[in-house]
């Protein structure tokens, strides 16, 4: 992985506010982000469909811009992190660090209707299909994320691969 890094942090207080840029944000094991909507459990969708931390590509949203022309960079997509240099997609079912936090990759996040509602713009859930709409993460490990930050992948959860190999050589 060549120097993938966060370029954009987002929270909100509640589930139908605009996303705020912020500089960094302190993860909290089991809990999310503090000061976003799921950790406040103020979330459109709380508390039955919650994402501790959800992730998007920039190269989805510049796709998006480029496919749709609609521009989400100040925080439509409601994604709380904006990476770069990675497929948000191959952190499923892997543990990486974010800044000082440990996150597991746990499901795709994909576009709702209430991101369009918000955004009063058509066609904004269908642009963040097709794999742009991102992934939900658990925080394992508390810490502090901050713009700039590298995104180091750790292992993946699931063992099995390893596990056969294991057996086979003995």
């Amino acid at each position: 992985m060549d120097m993938a890094q966060i370029t954009d942090l987002f929270i909100t207080g509640t589930g139908s506010e605009p996303m705020q840029s912020v500089t960094e944000v302190h993860a909290v094991a089991d809990r999310g982000l503090r000061g976003d909507r799921y950790f406040n459990g103020t979330g459109y969708y709380s508390p039955y469909d919650v994402c501790q931390v959800t992730l998007i590509a920039n190269e989805a949203i510049d796709a998006i811009d480029r496919e749709f022309g609609f521009d989400l960079t100040a925080g439509e997509h409601r994604r709380n992190v904006v990476t770069e240099g990675i497929d948000v997609h191959d952190l499923l079912k892997h543990r990486f660090r974010v800044g000082d936090a440990l996150l597991e990759g746990t499901r795709p996040r994909p576009p709702c209707a209430h991101v369009e509602q918000l955004n009063e713009q058509e066609g904004v859930a269908r642009a963040l299909k097709d794999g742009r709409g991102g992934i939900c993460a658990d925080v394992v490990e508390s810490g502090r994320i901050g713009v700039g930050d590298s995104i180091s992948d750790i292992e993946a959860m699931d063992k099995t691969a390893s596990i056969i190999e294991r057996l086979r050589s003995k």
